[in-house]
């Protein structure tokens, strides 16, 4: 375990995890917005869960946490951070499987996550959504990210192009909601 609130645990992935990575990674209600092409393999979900088990969260580059519910020890998802090489700043995304949508979920992993490098002294988070993605960016305002810009026609992904919003959150400005370390 790295990481756990009230009702989930945040830890590296495991071989074990691919068979429920696969399945919300192949939904295509989850991937819509993702630069992933649904469905994945169970054969690339168990590299990719081996990938996302060696990185080191407290090194720069990207760490993928995975999400487990502390009731049933069921995979619900992840959430992605890419801390800079100056380890003062990170960017960060999450997925959550599409039948644990809508319970809170995600905005108690993405808390956990942001109190624990606000708490190791990072001094600003960023993050970035699909325009269209408006459960994402509210979840991003919900925890305290400030939207602060629109990239119109900025990537090119499955086919078209989709404009970009950016959002913020600075240290001074993050406050702990319930359930989180610190909280």
């Amino acid at each position: 375990m790295l990481l756990d609130t009230e009702r989930l645990i945040l830890r590296r992935f495991r071989p074990a995890d691919a068979p429920a990575l696969a399945a919300y990674r192949s939904d295509p209600a989850v991937a819509r917005y993702q630069s992933w092409t649904p469905p994945l393999s169970e054969t690339d979900a168990v590299a990719l869960a081996r990938s996302f088990a060696t990185g080191d969260p407290s090194e720069p580059g990207w760490f993928q946490y995975a999400v487990e519910l502390r009731a049933d020890g069921c995979l619900v998802g992840d959430v992605g951070v890419r801390l800079d090489d100056n380890r003062m700043r990170a960017d960060l995304g999450f997925t959550l499987a599409a039948d644990r949508q809508g319970h809170g979920y995600a905005t108690e992993a993405v808390r956990a996550v942001l109190a624990d490098l606000f708490g190791r002294g990072l001094r600003r988070v960023s993050a970035e959504c699909d325009a269209r993605n408006a459960a994402s960016a509210r979840l991003l305002q919900r925890v305290g990210f400030r939207r602060e810009g629109l990239r119109p026609a900025y990537t090119w992904i499955k086919g078209e192009w989709t404009d970009d919003v950016l959002f913020g959150l600075l240290a001074e400005h993050w406050t702990p909601g319930p359930g989180t370390l610190g909280g």
